[in-house]
Formats: C-alpha cells, sequence, structure tokens
C-alpha cells in the first residue's frame, strides 16, 4: 500500500533502445564516412545520466529550466516540483529536493 510519504515518480529510459540502435548503425557504418559521428553518438548516449539517480536526474532537469537552485531557495524548488508533477505530495517533493541538494553537493 502506497501512502502520501513516499515519492512514486516513473522515469521511463530509452536509453538502452538507443544504445543499441547506435551500435548496430555504427557497426553496419564502419569504415563510412558516417562512423565518426555514430561514435560520437554514442559516446553522448553512454554519457547520460550515467551511475545517476533517474529521479534525482528529473528534479535537476526540471530546476535547471526553471534557474532554482535547490539549496538557495528550497521552497520554490519544492513549489516548482508540485507544478512540474500535480499530484505530487509536499513531502514527496522536499524529498526529491533534498535528495538532489545532497547529489549536487558531491
Amino acid at each position: 500500500m502506497f501512502t502520501k510519504k513516499e515519492t512514486h515518480i516513473v522515469v521511463l529510459n530509452e536509453l538502452d533502445r538507443a544504445r543499441v540502435a547506435l551500435q548496430e548503425a555504427l557497426h553496419g557504418a564502419e569504415g563510412t564516412p558516417d562512423a565518426p559521428g555514430l561514435r560520437r553518438a554514442l559516446e553522448i548516449v553512454d554519457g547520460i545520466g550515467a551511475g545517476e539517480d533517474p529521479q534525482v536526474r528529473w528534479v535537476r532537469e526540471v530546476l535547471t529550466g526553471r534557474n532554482i537552485d535547490p539549496r538557495e531557495s528550497e521552497i520554490h524548488a519544492i513549489k516548482a516540483l508540485r507544478e512540474a508533477q500535480p499530484g505530487l505530495s509536499l513531502i514527496a517533493a522536499v524529498d526529491l529536493v533534498r535528495r538532489c541538494r545532497t547529489a549536487t553537493d558531491r
């Protein structure tokens, strides 16, 4: 059973599919002018969110899009998350902002 205190945000991640598609395209393009561009695209996909919690990445994207620093303006950050995800509880938004701050401080 879920309560309002829990954080429930589903982050869809299609990077694995993109990675496979790029690897297949690169395999078929070796020795062609397209190969360097496909290699670079594969590097970019491999670097996206490497090791970062998808929920924290979502919070960072929302706050960056609104020019909010969660360390300086926690209340505005919480409000921005709740506007971006209607139905997100206050407790969950606070938890997400604090997790983002902790990840940023590392």
